[in-house]
């Protein structure tokens, strides 16, 4: 095991894997991640269609599929629930291990449904009865409508990664939803062990904010991200520490944890490990890119730095520079669900394009 997940671990926070292909899986590259301590798997629209760009992996069984009939959608369906649920199997093991704790893989719903709560519950609910994996998550955007779909699928009794967050707003509407589902099912007798994570977009605050920053307020610049992702937990310890929480630990919940995403760095200026290091603590999750990933494992610092003080301070000195923090959380927000659906809209094209070329 890697020295350093080995004591990030210790610290309370699980290594997740931004990344999946049927190479990785099939060539050994992610059971050699699982060995090295990598708990997890997370996925996403984009990852999926440089997979099925980048390789002739899955030509094969788009040529059986095309031959029996099958359209685009099912094409892309077959296989991305084969490899989640490959995944799944290779995960297992350490889901049973750590009882249900860790060990999952995560599969996002269509993100061209992201604005309409019906279709996103029916289709979550869908994949997850499709894939019948106990350590499988369902992704649903952060969107209001995806909140409100949480709390549904929630309630139903599925695995859910809430995905997209960039804002204290967005945050806490989804715990908000993730405990009202909980209170549901208790109040229906129902069991309370499902896992779900709500995944904070970082980086990406830092990318916007420190062209301005660099010019206005240079200390600044580097640390928003940082102190926005610290303000979210905050408000996680804060609500999973209340009355209402222990009412329904103590019928069996499990605390949704922040999981910190897009934390590859993009300025060359940091440190590789920038936003891994800044954000370690009890009951959290990170998952890292490829790259971010091997500079962590190789130049990582664990120590618990998620509750260093300081980050209100930083995020209260914003509106001095002009900076409404709202405004940029939102548009990053926007821009995120257009590129998850861009990349969704290109993985059907390339599906469509070998399909036609067989046909």
């Amino acid at each position: 095991m890697n020295d350093i997940l080995r004591q990030t671990y210790a610290l309370g926070q699980s290594i997740w894997y931004d990344s999946i292909s049927r190479g990785a899986i099939r060539g050994g590259e992610l059971k050699k991640l699982l060995e090295a301590g990598v708990r997890g798997v997370t996925t996403n629209p984009a990852i999926f269609q440089k997979a099925l760009a980048g390789s002739a992996d899955y030509d094969a069984d788009i040529e059986a599929l095309t031959a029996a009939g099958t359209s685009d959608a099912e094409i892309y369906d077959a296989l991305t629930l084969s490899e989640v649920r490959e995944a799944c199997a290779l995960f297992r093991p350490l889901w049973d291990e750590s009882r249900g704790g860790d060990g999952f893989v995560s599969l996002e719903v269509n993100p061209l449904i992201a604005d309409d709560r019906d279709t996103t519950v029916s289709e979550a609910l869908r994949l997850w009865n499709a894939l019948d994996c106990p350590n499988a998550m369902i992704k649903l955007p952060a969107t209001p409508a995806g909140a409100a779909a949480l709390e549904e699928v929630v309630a139903a009794g599925a695995n859910v990664n809430a995905t997209l967050i960039f804002s204290l707003e967005q945050y806490t509407a989804v715990a908000e939803a993730y405990l009202r589902a909980l209170e549901r099912r208790a109040a229906k007798g129902l069991p309370l062990g499902q896992a779900s994570v709500a995944s904070v977009f970082v980086s990406r605050i830092d990318t916007v904010l420190d062209p301005v920053l660099t010019k206005k307020s240079p200390k600044l610049a580097g640390r928003i991200a940082v102190a926005n992702a610290r303000a979210v937990y905050a408000k996680f310890a804060e609500l999973f520490s209340s009355p209402r929480w222990q009412t329904l630990a103590a019928k069996g919940a499990r605390v949704q944890r922040p999981l910190w995403a897009s934390t590859g760095v993009k300025n060359k200026a940091y440190p590789p490990t920038l936003y891994a290091d800044s954000l370690i603590g009890r009951d959290t999750v990170n998952t890292l890119p490829p790259a971010a990933l091997a500079a962590f494992m190789n130049q990582g610092a664990p120590a618990e730095t998620v509750r260093v003080p300081g980050f209100e301070a930083e995020l209260a000195a914003l509106p001095a520079l002009g900076i409404d923090l709202r405004s940029v959380t939102e548009k990053l927000l926007a821009d995120g669900l257009a590129s998850f659906a861009q990349s969704f809209r290109d993985m059907m094209s390339i599906i469509a394009a070998k399909r036609a070329s067989l046909l």
